[in-house]
């Protein structure tokens, strides 16, 4: 098949997959290949260093790993903080509370920028790759692993304790009647 085929094949399953929306289908497969690339190199560290793999997680690593797989996905997609690091391949939209924005993914005509952006902005998106860091970091450094997946938890404990906080704050103020 020529380049020239392949193309037209390409262009015309892109058509036929979603005729009325552009889906930057080049863009995720150029995400799932560093995906698996970099999950390829953390399996070869792994079987390089000769890094036992456990058989079974340990449960406590399992619920560290998802609260602060959590976190992570959340700060590095959502924070006001991390907006240069996703302002390359997103526009900022509006602020969405709890020092979060919105924001809406750049659409230059680069199906990978395009893709990119999704990935930046989407904390579901972005827990997968996370939770894979983790995990690789687990096998491969896990006393540093589990001090930084500590500190990424107790930071999402905070939050939900300062959310409850300003839930019975604003409780607590709505419940009071002043006589004039």
């Amino acid at each position: 098949m020529t380049d020239s085929g392949l193309k037209q094949k390409v262009a015309r399953l892109r058509q036929a997959y979603a005729p009325h929306e552009h889906r930057p289908l080049g863009g995720y497969l150029a995400a799932m290949g560093t995906y698996a690339g970099v999950t390829g190199v953390l399996a070869g560290l792994v079987r390089l260093t000769g890094r036992p793999v456990p058989d079974r997680p340990a449960p406590g690593d399992v619920l560290l790993l998802s609260i602060a797989t959590h976190k992570l996905s959340r700060l590095l997609t959502k924070d006001a903080v991390t907006s240069p690091l996703r302002a390359p391949f997103t526009r900022y939209d509006k602020p969405i509370g709890s020092g979060e924005v919105m924001e809406q993914v750049r659409d230059s005509g680069s199906s990978t920028r395009h893709a990119i952006g999704e990935l930046l902005s989407c904390p579901f998106c972005l827990a997968v790759w996370v939770a894979t860091g983790f995990t690789g970091g687990l096998v491969l450094a896990p006393r540093l692993t589990r001090l930084v997946a500590t500190a990424l938890t107790a930071v999402a404990a905070s939050d939900f304790l300062q959310m409850a906080y300003a839930v019975a704050q604003q409780k607590a103020e709505g419940g009071r009647h002043t006589e004039d």
